[in-house]
């Protein structure tokens, strides 16, 4: 009996040593991704300065196209290293009562807009003229459209490779109200990643914009042409 009950105790026991070294790995991974980050920033600070020096000695547009397009590299990897640390901490929520959601999809727009190298002339967007306020964290909705519009936008190929049109809108059914938000155009077939379902979220940004909107009570899903959000909407 003692044989039998030590060896239905010896896989519980593998698995959590198993977890443990899990967890050990995920700290020891994020300490890494932060000094990363740091080290990261500061080599941009290095590359802003050789930007100055290369414009004031009036250098020829190659090196200074070359160096744009390294500080947008150095940029966007401190974005990827500060995103991953963020949605590996919890989500902690700061809701404010009739926030409105137009004004948060517009934010999210002009902030994705200052990037450089994204063609914002790909994008339209059509929101409905009706009242879309909701108990939400504008700082947290804000991150997770801006990530949804950028996932969208990148997801085409080319500059000639169509258009990305967002749309909002309020929905009213026996459940409530919601507003539906629709990224159309996109063209996630064929990617390094899947962001079919709710369940497969794809990069780290939109498994984080997917967990703020599914936070506030709403709904995330998406196919190979369509990002689709529902948040619940004040009556």
């Amino acid at each position: 009996m003692i044989r039998q009950r030590y060896s239905t105790m010896k896989p519980a026991l593998a698995k959590a040593t198993e977890n443990n070294a899990l967890e050990d790995l995920g700290r020891a991974t994020l300490q890494i991704v932060h000094d990363l980050k740091n080290q990261l920033n500061g080599l941009k600070l290095y590359a802003t300065f050789l930007r100055k020096r290369l414009e004031r000695e009036e250098r020829s547009p190659e090196e200074r196209e070359t160096l744009l397009k390294l500080i947008a590299g150095l940029d966007r990897a401190a974005r990827d290293m500060t995103a991953l640390v963020r949605y590996s901490q919890p989500l902690e929520l700061r809701c404010q009562p009739q926030v409105d959601l137009r004004e948060l999809i517009s934010r999210a727009i002009r902030e994705v807009a200052t990037r450089p190298g994204v063609n914002v002339s790909s994008l339209t967007c059509e929101i409905e003229d009706s009242r879309l306020c909701g108990e939400f964290d504008p700082m947290a909705l804000v991150e997770a459209l801006q990530a949804l519009t950028d996932e969208a936008v990148n997801s085409l190929p080319s500059r000639d490779a169509g258009e990305v049109s967002l749309h909002a809108r309020r929905e009213n059914n026996v459940k409530g109200s919601g507003a539906v938000i629709e990224w159309r155009g996109v063209k996630l077939a064929g990617r390094n990643h899947s962001l079919r379902s709710s369940e497969s979220h794809g990069t780290v940004y939109t498994a984080q914009a997917a967990r703020i909107i599914e936070a506030h009570g709403g709904r995330f899903e998406c196919d190979t042409n369509t990002i689709r959000a529902w948040l619940p909407l004040s009556e």
